[in-house]
């Protein structure tokens, strides 16, 4: 029987990986946008965060907690970049002399 935290952290590695491969190949132009959305998807990882929390595993709820921290870092971080990103398309109220 393999061992899971063995085979999480593999997994960790792995994604972590892929997460930089694919995003190093996404344009600049459509990094701030693409980024800003998958920011927002961070708070699945906030759920999940939560459910390992729980667990009566002390390691597990210390690294439940750390993910939490981080996921809503990343989850606020990603509606700061696109309000910044959507205030630039406003127009100005007041007519320019």
């Amino acid at each position: 029987m393999t061992d899971p935290y063995l085979t999480g952290l593999t997994l960790f590695v792995l994604a972590t990986f892929l997460g930089v491969v694919l995003i190093g190949r996404v344009p600049p132009t459509l990094h701030t946008p693409l980024m800003s959305g998958a920011n927002a998807v961070s708070g699945i990882a906030v759920a999940g965060a939560i459910l390992v929390g729980g667990l009566d595993d002390r390691l597990a709820q210390i690294l439940g907690f750390l993910a939490i921290v981080f996921a809503m870092i990343n989850v606020v971080g990603g509606y700061a970049v696109t309000n910044r990103m959507l205030q630039m398309f406003r127009k100005d109220e007041t007519p320019k002399v």
